[in-house]
């Protein structure tokens, strides 16, 4: 067989060249244990173990709910994205990029910037808590004070590490990323084995026993919680993986590797974080989650542990902030991609430092940021799907033409029908929507306390009305 130029890539480690434009089909040579990989290595973080308490304290599930919920939630919902990579095998090129051909060159740029938002707020989240992490690590060695607003100078080093261990790989690009997500989900995915283990021995298991079932409804909301929090959010970002995708791949192997690729260690580590709320509640209402869980472990497995959420973080950001430069030249910068990475990272930067020095808490606005994006990401996702039936091809010339000559130029450089649905569908999202939790709710659609409502569909509704609403516009049947 002959080597193309990305498997030369991959072996030297170069640096990758090429923005968002369509990898040529000679050199695909992706395969699907490659993205099982990067999506599992992208899901091994802390972050699941906050996600899993919110289930115990806030849907007040009993652990067994729990379980069932993170495995229709997290692997459910990782099965779209898989579904949506295909799309990325077919057209070689980033997700938002193909987007051009569904929403046109101009009107694509609403949901660039909510994807870019999404990318930016999720590296912010990576960001802030592997700094925790720092600092208590700081805290053990050293004798520093764990705290954030008591040691400005150590959070901004511990950010500034952080961002530069994540611009270093992402920076590099696809061959790069792939082999050290690939080789550390074997170091950080022991090291997370081992500390759960060590939670495992320490719980209360009469509590957790103990603790009554919740009704169906709860455990529907937290399928929209998990869902909205784990692939729902990624899901705009898969074909920028699979663009490397050799043609010949089975759309049923790209899907099975996004789903069990993420749906392995979120469903682990969102049950175990459910087992540890459902002993002490406390997690769930913790300003610093590293500390909050720390406190958890034997003196001697502290060290460990805030080394494997370190790393942890580190493997989801290194995605993430590779998605989001595409994302950046999507929306016409004319950059190069290594310097549209740094762009999005000063940002990312600039945000930690905002949440651990200014801002009070951190569960509410994480909450509330997952839940606000959820919506017009599922929107773009539905539009997305109806039209990717119909569509087996794209033109790659046209994809990259922002004049009036593409053949995705449409009227005036939009799509109507696709903007239409994808707006009215973030509408009805919105209208059942509530973002944040308890007191600290920073939204309320005029229906959020409905059936749907109050059991966290509102996503579900969104992508209902995007994808019947284009269907029914004539959008799918239209596409050449």
């Amino acid at each position: 067989m002959v080597k193309s130029a990305q498997e030369t890539a991959e072996r030297a480690g170069a640096l990758e060249t090429r923005g968002i434009e369509p990898v040529p089909a000679a050199e695909r040579g992706g395969h699907p244990m490659q993205l099982f990989w990067v999506w599992f290595a992208a899901n091994i973080s802390i972050l699941g173990l906050p996600l899993g308490a919110t289930l115990v304290a806030v849907q007040h599930l009993a652990f067994w709910q729990a379980v069932i919920v993170a495995v229709i939630g997290a692997a459910g919902s990782f099965a779209i994205v898989g579904v949506v990579s295909i799309a990325g095998r077919r057209g070689g090129a980033p997700g938002l990029t193909l987007s051009r051909a569904v929403f046109g060159v101009r009107g694509n740029f609403g949901p660039t910037v909510v994807s870019l938002i999404s990318r930016l707020g999720w590296e912010t989240v990576n960001t802030t808590t592997a700094a925790f992490a720092f600092l208590s690590l700081c805290a053990i060695l050293f004798g520093t004070d764990a705290g954030a607003k008591a040691s400005p100078v150590l959070t901004i080093v511990g950010v500034a590490l952080f961002v530069l261990l994540t611009v270093t790989v992402s920076g590099l690009g696809h061959a790069v990323l792939v082999a050290v997500q690939r080789w550390s989900t074997w170091v950080f995915g022991a090291l997370n084995i081992v500390v759960g283990v060590s939670l495992v021995t320490r719980i209360h298991w009469d509590k957790v026993f103990a603790a009554s079932p919740a009704p169906v409804g709860a455990m529907i909301a937290g399928i929209g919680t998990i869902a909205a929090g784990t692939g729902i959010g990624w899901a705009n970002a898969s074909a920028d993986m699979s663009r490397y995708q050799s043609p010949a791949v089975r759309a049923g192997s790209l899907i099975a590797s996004a789903a069990a690729g993420a749906g392995i260690p979120l469903v682990l580590l969102i049950s175990l974080g459910s087992l540890i709320s459902a002993d002490d509640p406390s997690l769930a209402s913790a300003g610093d989650p590293v500390a909050a869980i720390r406190e958890l472990l034997p003196g001697w497995m502290a060290v460990p542990y805030l080394i494997a959420a370190f790393g942890g973080l580190l493997l989801s950001n290194h995605l993430s902030v590779y998605s989001a430069g595409l994302t950046t030249l999507t929306l016409g910068i004319r950059i190069k991609r290594v310097y549209a990475v740094v762009v999005d990272i000063v940002v990312t930067f600039l945000g930690s430092l905002y949440f651990m020095l200014v801002a009070d808490g951190f569960y509410g606005p994480f909450i509330a940021f997952i839940s606000l994006l959820a919506v017009p990401i599922t929107a773009w996702v539905g539009v997305f799907l109806v039209d990717m039936i119909r569509r087996r091809s794209y033109d790659p010339e046209a994809l990259m033409d922002m004049r009036r000559t593409s053949a995705y130029w449409y009227r005036a450089g939009c799509e109507p029908r696709a903007l239409f649905a994808w707006a009215v569908a973030i509408v009805a999202g919105y209208l059942f929507t509530t973002a944040g939790t308890g007191k600290d709710v920073w939204f309320a659609g005029p229906f959020a306390q409905t059936w749907l409502g109050v059991n966290g569909v509102g996503w579900v509704v969104t992508f209902l009305v995007g994808a019947g609403m284009y269907a029914a516009l004539g959008g799918a049947r239209s596409i050449r």
